[in-house]
């Protein structure tokens, strides 16, 4: 019997959270169920009570907000225990529209991708400005780049994974999830698709972060740790080569000025260039380490593969609560029958 998950990771969301859940499918073709989990990511407004009274199928609640990335995270691993073959993200401030879950995961059912990105054209979006159309497309364009794939639109939140590419994903930063699962589904081999989408109008600014300066800022430093997670040899052989060379040219005047006979008045020249031979060498070397610790983590994390597929066989996630439809009054019923 496949299962459809839809998760909807959310904090203080209590005014859109009942639109978000209506908009969201019953029923998707390829699927015998289709249910829905909300991560309470430590609101402290009405969001738990919400998801319970609009006939949410699960809530995960967490006592102390935790970041959107590990809320992600968190969902999947419970979606996964819950026994899902294919989830579904989505955001709680109903941006995307439940119609599109159905395209969404087409790619999955048809065996032609493991991971989908719904793609919102950010460039045609009317809600966004001039300047975050670019970075947006900059940021994208710098993504498919690292992880070498063709993604148009790397900071969507509305994706799919079927059951096989959630176990491999490992979120390691607190800020966002969207660009890093991009980066690894490129370096681990998972097939990865994406398909247009429409959004909804507005209804309220981002809360990811606080100006287009700090989202640039976080979200760089994001790609550079995990590309240097995945390709240590690479980022540290070409830092360590730059700083070699130029050690090498700087050594290589002096010697030559030095058996011209003006080399007397450089000693200063020697000292850096001696200085960069030496650091660029140890950079070298700590690719080589990196590179080396790299191969331990892939090993590590086929291991935990395995670890987590052995901890799916024990059924439900502990933390996880099934919600109960609410009764409804007498009332109500007695005239829903008639």
């Amino acid at each position: 019997m496949a299962k459809l998950i839809i998760q909807v990771p959310c904090f203080n969301e209590e005014e859109h959270l009942a639109a978000t859940l209506a908009s969201l499918p019953r029923s998707v073709a390829g699927f015998d169920v289709v249910e829905t989990l909300v991560i309470d990511d430590g609101s402290t407004d009405g969001t738990a009570e919400v998801a319970r009274l609009a006939d949410a199928t699960y809530l995960l609640r967490f006592p102390v907000n935790l970041g959107l990335a590990r809320a992600f995270s968190a969902g999947l691993d419970a979606a996964l225990k819950l026994g899902a073959d294919v989830i579904v993200n989505t955001d709680a401030d109903n941006q995307y529209r439940g119609a599109d879950v159905a395209r969404l995961v087409q790619p999955i059912l048809t065996g032609q991708a493991d991971m989908v990105i719904g793609d919102r054209a950010p460039h045609r979006l009317q809600h966004f400005g001039p300047v975050k159309r670019v970075l947006q497309r900059l940021g994208s364009w710098v993504v498919r780049q690292l992880s070498g794939t063709r993604v148009p639109d790397a900071a969507s939140g509305f994706r799919a994974f079927s059951r096989r590419a959630a176990l491999k994903m490992n979120v390691f930063t607190d800020f966002t999830y969207t660009l890093e699962t991009i980066i690894q589904a490129g370096k681990k081999h998972i097939p990865i698709a994406h398909v247009p989408i429409t959004v909804n109008p507005e209804r309220r600014p981002s809360r990811l972060f606080a100006s287009l300066a700090t989202y640039v800022r976080r979200s760089g430093s994001t790609l550079v740790r995990m590309y240097a997670l995945y390709e240590p040899l690479k980022v540290f052989f070409r830092l360590g080569a730059v700083l070699f060379l130029a050690g090498a040219l700087i050594g290589l005047r002096f010697l030559i000025e030095y058996l011209s006979g003006e080399g007397t008045q450089r000693v200063q020249s020697l000292i850096l260039a001696a200085v960069l031979l030496i650091i660029g060498f140890q950079t070298i070397l700590m690719g080589i380490v990196a590179d080396l610790i790299g191969a331990n983590r892939t090993l590590l994390e086929d291991t935990l593969i395995r670890v987590r597929e052995l901890e799916l066989r024990g059924g439900e996630a502990p933390e996880v609560s099934r919600l109960e439809r609410p009764e409804r009054p007498a009332a109500v019923a007695g005239r829903e029958s008639q």
